[in-house]
């Protein structure tokens, strides 16, 4: 059975007076906050994201991550299921696993004192348990049953892994929501997919601050200015937000438009509608599900991302590091039958990802400008106010709906 944690935190926490339209500077800065979120939140009633199956596919094989800020294990067992562990021995809280995954393991070892475990996280034996010579060694009543790291329950959808604390968090599929769940299977069901690249960008930013900005569906055409420029995502395009029961959850989508002299296709301007690509290739598309779809962001409360612009396919998990900090981890992948043209045209689109990308490197730095930008203001609120106060499902992407659904979620969770 799974070992929840405690659900008590720090106690002493800042007051958030009104709705979710207005957001407290606070909550993006107190260290008190950070540990709550840490044993309410990501060790709470959540699915995390843990790895992708097709990177266990075998017995024995695992991967090191994280769960905010736990380090975690994920391994195949032997009978071809699938564990998740705290990442730290019962002894004296090392790491049990020192490299980022690894196959064919038959147990893991602690390099500190060789304390053994299984490939489900069971302590299994310990060194001179029973002494040298008759002397020293652990008390005769010691327990290995007794001991061990915290377990996860696990589930999958899709090729993926995810994993909870608690007993009680629904099903993963009910969790993610019907709605949002069929725009998740649009790009992942029924489909062998093969990753083609991953990296993991440091962000000068607390982590909700990066959470906010992929559900916030109506900064893409204003912040992005290469999108509106060469129409990729503009707001007059249609498109919307799906949002789940939870509100954690949520879908934004573009669609591509049915002809380039409709007003609509052109009716916000960028900065210069003139200014051409030398290379077009970078906006060649293909319609691969036939919805004329141009990009989908899908969100998995509390912390990932799948995505899909023009034929360019990623996965985004972010983490916090410290207060101020974010660990963005980027997993391009795409599918195992992929001609050698899609998978060089899915190569060029991902230069519109990234730290350095056409798109995403403003969202690198912007979350930055925001932490500076509220130092000396923490009694001040954001205004979460486009699209009114509301936290459901609408036919326009000039809305807040779906951040203002994550702290929804967030403030039940963390009890704030």
């Amino acid at each position: 059975m799974p070992q929840a944690p405690t659900p008590n935190g720090p106690s002493r926490l800042p007051a958030w007076s009104g709705d979710v339209t207005r957001v407290p500077y606070w909550v993006y800065r107190d260290k008190d906050l950070a540990k709550t979120e840490q044993m309410r939140l990501f060790e709470g009633p959540v699915w995390s994201f843990l790895c992708l199956e097709s990177e266990i596919a075998e017995p024995g094989d695992w991967r090191a991550t994280v769960v905010g800020e736990m380090p975690v294990v994920v391994a195949r067992d032997t009978d071809g299921s699938i564990a998740a562990f705290e990442n730290r021995c019962a002894h004296r809280g090392a790491l049990i696993c020192l490299d980022n995954a690894g196959k064919g393991a038959k147990d893991f070892l602690c390099v500190y004192h060789a304390w053994r475990y299984d490939l489900r996280g069971n302590l299994r034996s310990v060194a001179f348990r029973h002494g040298v010579n008759g002397q020293g060694g652990m008390p005769k009543d010691f327990s290995l049953e007794g001991h061990g790291p915290r377990k996860f329950r696990t589930s999958t959808t899709c090729g993926l892994v995810f994993g909870t604390f608690h007993d009680e968090t629904p099903d993963l599929e009910t969790y993610i929501g019907a709605d949002v769940l069929g725009h998740f299977k649009r790009i992942l069901d029924g489909k062998k997919i093969e990753i083609i690249g991953r990296y993991v960008e440091v962000l000068p930013n607390n982590w909700k601050m990066y959470a906010e900005n992929v559900r916030d569906s109506y900064h893409a055409s204003l912040l992005h200015m290469f999108f509106a420029t060469f129409k990729i995502n503009r707001l007059s395009q249609g498109g919307g937000l799906t949002i789940s029961p939870n509100g954690g959850c949520s879908v934004s989508t573009s669609l591509a438009p049915m002809d380039s002299n409709d007003k609509t296709y052109n009716d916000i301007r960028s900065v210069d509608d003139d200014y051409k690509l030398e290379d077009t290739n970078l906006l060649d598309v293909v319609d691969e599900h036939n919805d004329l779809i141009r990009q989908q962001i899908v969100t998995i409360y509390p912390n990932f991302v799948v995505q899909k612009t023009q034929n360019a396919m990623a996965m985004r998990y972010y983490t916090p590091n410290g207060i101020d900090r974010t660990n963005l981890e980027w997993i391009y992948f795409g599918y195992a039958d992929d001609t050698l043209e899609m998978r060089q045209r899915r190569l060029r689109h991902l230069n519109l990802g990234g730290p350095a990308g056409f798109v995403s490197m403003e969202d690198g730095c912007i979350g930055g400008f925001v932490e500076r930008g509220i130092a000396t203001a923490l009694d001040e609120s954001s205004i979460v106010e486009m699209g009114g106060s509301g936290t459901v499902s609408e036919t326009t992407r000039a809305t807040e709906a779906a951040v203002r659904g994550f702290w929804v979620l967030w403030r039940k969770m963390v009890g704030v």
